[in-house]
């Protein structure tokens, strides 16, 4: 193995790239361990959204930066598997507000609940003053001039 190839070596944008897949893996196993196998790609963005505010497709389009059509198609799916469902506001008739259904707040909390587990194991493997280092510098990274839009970022919190 050549030394450009050694993860020692490695851009670090490619290791955290790596180390993200790594997590991504794991959580997604955790997941379907707990019975949640019919997850998609962008359904962990959409239960942070709703878990927020209940939102009408057209405000969760907003706050997920996509088109309304897109966002329609997202929650349409998420309804059929029964992790999201409509109620009529109570303001404006023509509008619906979307919630996370009984199904999709448990996946919430059984993500949380992994991403919780994730971070105790890391401070038991590495110390908890390399954890907080680390979290420090994510932060630092992710707070910058190049930092996501505060309305997406406010998805992650």
């Amino acid at each position: 193995m050549s030394t450009r190839t050694q993860p020692g070596h490695l851009d670090l944008g490619v290791l955290m790239a790596l180390a993200y897949g790594q997590f991504v893996a794991q959580l997604r196993a955790q997941l379907v361990a707990e019975g949640f196998d019919d997850l998609g790609r962008s359904d962990g963005y959409v239960f942070r959204a709703l878990a927020a505010d209940p939102l009408t497709t057209s405000e969760l389009a907003e706050r997920l930066r996509i088109s309304k059509q897109g966002a329609g198609q997202i929650v349409t799916d998420m309804q059929r598997r029964g992790y999201v469902e409509g109620r009529p506001d109570l303001t404006d008739r023509r509008a619906r507000r979307l919630r996370l259904a009984p199904r999709g707040e448990q996946a919430l909390a059984a993500a949380r609940r992994f991403h919780q587990r994730y971070e105790r194991r890391l401070r038991r493997e590495f110390g908890a003053d390399r954890i907080d280092g680390l979290r420090e510098l994510l932060n630092t990274m992710a707070s910058g001039d190049a930092a996501l839009d505060p309305d997406i970022r406010g998805l992650y919190l």
